[in-house]
Parts: C-alpha cells; sequence; structure tokens
C-alpha cells in the first residue's frame, strides 16, 4: 500500500530525492510522515505533512535541510533531501497516519511502507 523509492549513495553535501506512493485509501485524508532507522538505533521521526499539504513538522536534525511534500492527485509524498551528511545515513520508510494533522508519534501511523536505503558518503 506503501512504496517508496529513490534511495541510493550520494556524497555528504549532495542531495536526494524519495518518493512515496500509496494507495488511495491509505492516502486520502490522512497525514503522512518519513522515519528513518539505523542498524541498533530506534527508528526517528524525519518529517510529516497534513492531509492538506498546509502543515509541516520536521526533526531538529533536518530542519532547513529536508523539505517534504505531497501531490493528493497522484497519491504521493515526497521527501526532498539536500545539503546531505554522513549522519543522514538510514533506511528511510513513509508511513500514513491515521489523523488527518501531523505528528511524529510513530504509533500513530497505521500504515507502513518497505524503506529505501540512503547511504551518504564522507
Amino acid at each position: 500500500q506503501l512504496q517508496a523509492s529513490g534511495g541510493g549513495l550520494v556524497q555528504a553535501g549532495g542531495s536526494l530525492r524519495l518518493s512515496c506512493a500509496a494507495s488511495l485509501r491509505t492516502f486520502s485524508n490522512n497525514a503522512m510522515g518519513w522515519f528513518r532507522q539505523t542498524p541498533g538505533k530506534e527508528r526517528e521521526f524525519v518529517a510529516a505533512i497534513s492531509w492538506s499539504g498546509g502543515s509541516t513538522s520536521y526533526a531538529d536534525s533536518v530542519k532547513g535541510r529536508f523539505t517534504i511534500s505531497r501531490d493528493n492527485a497522484k497519491n504521493t509524498v515526497y521527501l526532498q533531501m539536500n545539503s546531505l551528511k554522513p549522519e543522514d545515513t538510514a533506511v528511510y520508510s513513509c508511513a500514513a497516519s491515521t489523523y488527518a494533522s501531523v505528528s511524529y508519534d510513530s504509533t500513530l501511523y497505521r500504515y507502513w511502507g518497505q524503506g529505501t536505503l540512503v547511504t551518504v558518503s564522507s
């Protein structure tokens, strides 16, 4: 129901754009979020966007470098990642919330997609 893509290997300072295509049922009326995880660490909130797209939220670690957006006509959410750092290396997953408003709380996200690996070399 959710399929993330766009990961890859990039040098520090570079950019990547992740995409997450969703089914209408999982996308419609729901806020969407991006989370990331590295081995041995807890899942970490990255960014979220409300159903309308009018409200966004970012982790402090990515604020000013990452931008989340959505195209409701295409049932797709994006994560534009600029000025990437080696510490951004992780598996990035998209998720659909059970609510229309943004949240950093992963327990409020009902649907999860397979992740896409982002590797940032120094």
